[in-house]
Formats: structure tokens, sequence, C-alpha cells
């Protein structure tokens, strides 16, 4: 076999790194014609009642108006070892640190802040989101902006706080003009996402809209065809409903997605706490 000019070994050996950075390790050589030429690849209750009638129309942006690339489905990563509780703490901040200052996507290069997660790494339940907005590129902190108070909001109706809960996102990096993740992008960034929900091994998966459904269940489809049961993924129980940021667009889907969060509580065994009397 010829060997490789310095270029060419140097770019295989980054594409090697990257691949291991998302946790490919097994490689097959397939047979190859030296000879023939090689085409180039071109692209390589009251506390409920009060967020339900809430109404709020002005947020420049709505997750659920924007289509959802066609995607392929993509195998997710082995599952994890149970973790004791100090452990799921250091091996979250082993994801972060493998994911470093990461710059393996075209996202990274209008990011102010890496959005990697918030809340208990031990909750029962996890919300997730589709990608960084302003507030959250500012901040580090996913869910922070008008979107993220709305969620405070619902989860505070589902009788938790927003400490008892897990929250992340399919991208860590803002998309420019809050777009929605390219393929390549949400592909290139969901392998960390699938190691945090291993660590934290949450009981319930909460998607919040069509673009964290379609990649956490790896298939393309309305996400009315995904509200209102139970799927299974990696050991947890996952309910798709609305993203905050549409429901300040089009309140009145408000009702609808608290039905989905009734069937995370259910799930939980949780009760939607009572208004104390005054």
């Amino acid at each position: 076999m010829p060997s490789l000019d310095p270029a060419t070994r140097e770019a295989l050996e980054a594409r090697l790194r990257f691949y291991r950075e998302l946790g490919l390790t097994d490689f097959y050589r397939r047979p190859v014609n030296i000879d023939a030429s090689v085409p180039e690849n071109p692209g390589a209750p009251s506390m409920a009642r009060s967020w339900v009638g809430e109404h709020d129309s002005t947020l420049e942006k709505s997750p659920e108006a924007t289509p959802i690339p066609p995607r392929k489905p993509i195998q997710s990563p082995p599952p994890v070892s149970p973790f004791i509780e100090q452990d799921r703490v250091s091996a979250l901040r082993l994801i972060r640190d493998d994911i470093g200052d990461c710059t393996r996507c075209a996202l990274h290069k209008g990011r102010n802040k890496l959005v990697f997660a918030d809340g208990d790494p031990n909750a029962r339940l996890m919300f997730v989101g589709e990608g960084p907005g302003a507030d959250e590129d500012a901040q580090g902190l996913p869910f922070v902006g008008r979107a993220g108070q709305l969620l405070n909001n619902m989860i505070a109706a589902m009788g938790l706080r927003r400490e008892q809960v897990y929250i992340a996102n399919v991208v860590k990096c803002r998309p420019p003009q809050n777009r929605t993740p390219e393929p390549e992008e949400a592909n290139t960034c969901s392998p960390f996402l699938f190691r945090q929900i291993d660590v934290v091994q949450p009981e319930v998966i909460v998607a919040l809209g069509a673009t964290a459904a379609t990649y956490l269940l790896g298939q393309r489809q309305p996400l009315a065809g995904l509200r209102g049961r139970v799927h299974s993924f990696r050991g947890s129980k996952l309910i798709a409903t609305y993203h905050p940021a549409f429901l300040l667009r089009d309140p009145r889907q408000k009702k609808e997605a608290w039905a989905d969060l009734q069937i995370a509580m259910r799930e939980l065994g949780l009760r939607p706490p009572t208004k104390s009397a005054p």
C-alpha cells in the first residue's frame, strides 16, 4: 500500500480523533481498488391554571414553527453503569471536560458561552430542549429567558422546583438567529446529551418540542403523533410536549401541554400542589 503524504495523514488523524471524541472507536476497512479514482465528498391546578392561562405572543421565534430537517437515526451509545450520588457529579463534570472549548461543528463560531446543563444530577425528571437562545448564550445556563420563566412555572405546577429537575438541550451552542439546528450539528452534539442521560438516569424525560423529540427518539414524526403517550428511551419514560417558546407564541396550546405534563406526573407519582387557604 502506498504511503500517505503528510497532509493526508494529518487530515486522517484529525478525523479519527473527531470520531473517538464521539465515542466511536471501532472501524472496519473496506477493500479498495487503489487504481480507481475516488470522488471527493462534497459535504464532508391553581398553579397550573396560572401558567396555562398566561398570554404572551411577542416572542421572536417559535421552535415549533420551523420544520425539522430530515435526518438518519443515529446509534445511541451503550448505557453506562449505575452511579452513586458523588459519582454522578464527577461523571457529568468529565463529560463537560470532554466537550471542552468545542469546535466540532460550525455553531461554535457565534458562541458566547457553551450551555451544558442545569439542575440536580440525581433528578427523577429531566427536560430536554432544542438549543440555547440569546439569554442562555449570555449566561451559560439553559432556559433562563422568557421561555425559561414559563418552564419554571410549568415545573412549579407539577409540584417541583427547578432545582429538583435536570435541564439540557440537544445542542449546547446557540444556532444563529435561533434557527433549528442542522442535522450535522445535532448529530455531532447529541452523543454528549445521551451520556448525560445515562449518568442522570431520570425516571421520566420530557422532550420540549419536535426537535428534541426527533433527535432523542431517532425518528422524524410530527409532534402531534408523539404527544399523549409514553415512549421508552434509554431506560427512561419519555413524554413529548410543546416547547415553552412555542407556548408563548400560541398560548391556546398551554392546556395541551399541561395534559402532557400530567402524564409525566402520573408516571412519577406526583400530585399538583393545592393552593393554601388564606
